[in-house]
């Protein structure tokens, strides 16, 4: 289905589609900043959110939630497009992680991508070097069905080119960034930790098996060996789909 096309001139509503706050998740976080940030940005225009449950029932979402889709329901994700194609919106920025959507390696979403009738901005939150079948498959049709792919390191562009044939002019490459917060000397918060004067390594955010914290404590001890004043701090709670399937038995084994 052909997308129309939009400028920032007449861009009047914008839905982000991805997961969205209280939901704990880094996409939930990233989505609801990001539509804060555009809507500050742009005062005239309609900023809204479409977001992915993971749960039965639903998450207290603020009002600027409008839509929602049952991960796992294929027809909640159509449901979504008629939702997007009825409300005229001039853009949809779309949030992309493979173990959001459901189906085979997400492929849920598709069925939204080939309804939706605006253009699809779509910011990938990771690039697979090395996919397999389903997921190649849906990160082709992803691209294809993209107006514009928005990564974040140039590694991620590359890879996009290289092992997907992504169209270079559709790639555009925007730093991850953080919330505009005011700057503390790190050695405020050193203190607090009790590790004043020491080289710090931080991991922060949700625990899951698949942030690797197990290679950086495998690696430490020759660190320290060279380093011996490194303190390696791990900052956050399991990750709730960790806590649901297989509760503290990871956190324990770190």
């Amino acid at each position: 289905m052909p997308r129309n096309q939009a400028t920032a001139s007449t861009i009047k509503k914008i839905a982000f589609l991805g997961n969205y706050l209280p939901r704990k998740c880094g996409i939930a976080t990233f989505t609801s900043d990001l539509l804060g940030a555009a809507a500050a940005r742009q005062p005239a225009s309609q900023c809204f959110a479409v977001a992915v449950n993971d749960i039965e029932g639903c998450y207290r979402y603020p009002n600027v939630v409008r839509c929602e889709i049952a991960e796992q329901e294929l027809a909640s994700y159509r449901r979504a497009a008629e939702f997007l194609n009825s409300n005229n919106v001039d853009v949809v920025s779309l949030q992309h992680e493979f173990g959001i959507f459901g189906g085979p390696a997400g492929s849920h979403l598709l069925a939204l991508l080939r309804e939706v009738q605006a253009p699809i901005v779509t910011t990938l939150h990771t690039v697979l070097l090395q996919p397999n079948a389903d997921q190649r498959r849906v990160m082709q049709e992803l691209i294809h069905y993209s107006t514009r792919l928005v990564v974040m390191t140039e590694r991620g562009r590359n890879i996009l080119q290289e092992v997907y044939h992504a169209p270079p002019a559709k790639i555009d490459l925007i730093p991850h960034g953080i919330p505009d917060v005011p700057f503390v000397a790190p050695d405020f918060y050193k203190g607090q930790f009790g590790v004043d004067g020491k080289k710090v390594l931080l991991t922060f955010g949700l625990l899951s098996p698949n942030k690797g914290i197990e290679h950086v404590l495998h690696a430490l001890p020759d660190v320290v060996a060279e380093f011996p004043d490194v303190v390696y701090l791990v900052l956050g709670a399991t990750h709730p789909n960790e806590l649901r399937t297989r509760g503290e038995a990871y956190r324990l084994g770190l």
